[in-house]
């Protein structure tokens, strides 16, 4: 894909909007995440590395298929699953201390 751009300024607001897209995105795969949890019995289940290379595996082969760097997708999807995972971890431990309340 090749950009028709005339100057820095325009290039920065076309990156900010996109930003603006992956935050969206990001928000309503955090709701998806937490939705998650409450499927997940315990801490393994939500780290489940294998389902994260299944994911990597994905997304790097989409990559590829759209033209875009698969090292970039592949370093960004770990960080993104590991960031992701933490958040689910907390919000499990919130919804087992839910649970074991009387």
């Amino acid at each position: 894909m090749e950009v028709d751009c005339s100057s820095l300024e325009q290039v920065r607001a076309n990156i900010d909007r996109i930003d603006r897209q992956l935050v969206t995105l990001l928000s309503e795969r955090g709701t998806y995440v937490a939705a998650a949890a409450r499927f997940k019995k315990t801490t393994d289940d939500v780290q489940a590395p294998q389902r994260v290379e299944q994911v990597i595996a994905k997304v790097t082969a989409l990559s590829r298929e759209l033209g875009a760097n698969p090292n970039v997708t592949e370093q960004v999807y770990r960080a993104m699953i590991s960031a992701f995972i933490q958040a689910e971890l907390a919000e499990h431990a919130a919804l087992s201390n839910t649970a074991n309340k009387p």
